[in-house]
Order: structure tokens, then sequence, then C-alpha cells
């Protein structure tokens, strides 16, 4: 269905002032609780109640760690060392990833058959000798109760218990 212009520029300045006169008390709100006490309006003595304000919590913001860094150019080192170890790295150890670096790493990755992409990776740490013994293992797995049940056989496998019958 259309409308003309008019009409449906007069139903969106309706439709705004409603939205604008229906958040006017909250933004109100929002601007006295900032004001300054000697800047709020105070009601009139008739017409004051006292109620007691409650401030919110305040809301304690976690600091979010990031999901994976760059290695430092100590690490950096460490795994340049580990692979002239392994006979991929040729050179002394200059703490910068850099294309020998990355190219040593992928020619690893390639003998240990890992996927050959030049980036580190857990396993790749692994392999090398430096990451966490853990790395690439499933999740443990939840082992069954073994206690003896509380209730006796007769507990678990005897009838049901009849109800009385209703009249």
């Amino acid at each position: 269905m259309k409308l003309n212009r008019g009409l449906r520029g007069a139903m969106e300045g309706l439709l705004a002032a409603t939205l604008i006169f229906a958040a006017g008390p909250v933004f109100m709100t929002a601007a006295q609780a900032k004001a300054p006490a000697s800047q709020a309006k105070k009601p009139a003595a008739s017409t004051a109640r006292k109620t007691a304000t409650k401030k919110a919590p305040a809301r304690k913001t976690a600091v979010r760690q990031r999901g994976q860094t760059a290695p430092t150019r100590e690490r950096i080192v460490e795994i340049q060392e580990a692979l002239g170890q392994q006979g991929f790295y040729s050179g002394t150890p200059s703490g910068k990833w850099d294309a020998t670096t990355s190219d040593a790493l992928r020619n690893f990755q390639i003998s240990q058959g890992l996927t050959a992409t030049g980036k580190l990776g857990a396993q790749s740490l692994q392999k090398l000798g430096l990451g966490s013994e853990i790395t690439g293992k499933a999740a443990p797995v939840p082992q069954a109760d073994t206690r003896p049940s509380v209730l006796s056989d007769s507990e678990i496998n005897g009838p049901e218990p009849v109800e009385p019958a209703s009249n």
C-alpha cells in the first residue's frame, strides 16, 4: 500500500516523536544520576518523598586475555636453536622470525609428518621438545563410578509399591 509523501512524512515524524518522548525519562534519569548534588533540582518540601536511592553495584570488568601472542625474541632464539640441533636451521640464531626460520620450520614439519605451514604451532613445539607434554592429546574420559550402591538388591529390583484404591 503506497502512502502519499505528506502522510508518510507525518507518520514518520509521529513515530520519531513517540520514540523520543518514551526515551526522554530514561535519559533524564541518567542525566540526573550523573549530575552533582549541588546542581540537582530538589522537589518542593510538600511533594518531596524520602526514598532510599540504591546505587547499582560497580561492574567489575575482567581483563580479557589475548588468545595467542607472538613469541618473544628469546623464545624465537630457542626455536631456532632447536631447529639447528635437528639440522633444519643453519646460522646464528637471530631472534627474528624471518623467511629462513619459516622455511626451516616448514621442512621440520614435513619431516615429522605435520602439516607444513611454516607457522609455529603447539604440535611443532612439542616435536621440537619445547612444548607441553599433553599437546594433541584428547580430553580426559570420565570414569564410571565403581562405588557400591547404598540401596540393597531388593530395594533396586523389588516389586513396585501398590497404591491403595481410592473410593
